[in-house]
């Protein structure tokens, strides 16, 4: 599966931003998807992932406390992250990865990333 984050941008404080991941190859809907970010200085972290197929089940990192919502469009092979209330913290360059499932043959999500990842996207927020 190949994957390309975009929707990336400079955003004031307290904005919103989607960002969105396409995703392309043999039964790219069926893959759990996640996404990923990155500060300056710090490691990767998950933010929020979504189950594949039809398994709409989600999990958020907790410093996202409502702010975002993921969700996908298998029909045209695409993950969304709906960002609102935006902070400076949230700044960084944010990735879609594959991710893993809680255990072998479940459904759901985990912020494992399990092979592919996408081409990040900055997102800047100004305070």
């Amino acid at each position: 599966v190949q994957l390309q984050a975009f929707g990336g941008g400079l955003v004031q404080s307290g904005g919103s931003l989607r960002l969105s991941c396409a995703a392309s190859g043999s039964n790219a809907d069926l893959y759990a998807i996640g996404w990923f970010r990155q500060a300056p200085g710090k490691e990767h972290e998950g933010v929020s992932c979504i189950g594949g197929g039809n398994d709409g089940r989600t999990l958020y990192a907790d410093f996202v406390e409502g702010r975002f919502t993921i969700s996908r469009d298998n029909d045209k092979n695409m993950v969304f992250l709906q960002m609102n209330n935006l902070k400076s913290e949230d700044t960084g360059v944010y990735y879609c990865a594959t991710v893993g499932v809680p255990l072998a043959g479940t459904q759901g999500c985990i912020f494992q990333p399990d092979g592919s990842w996408g081409q990040g996207t900055q997102l800047t927020v100004s305070s």
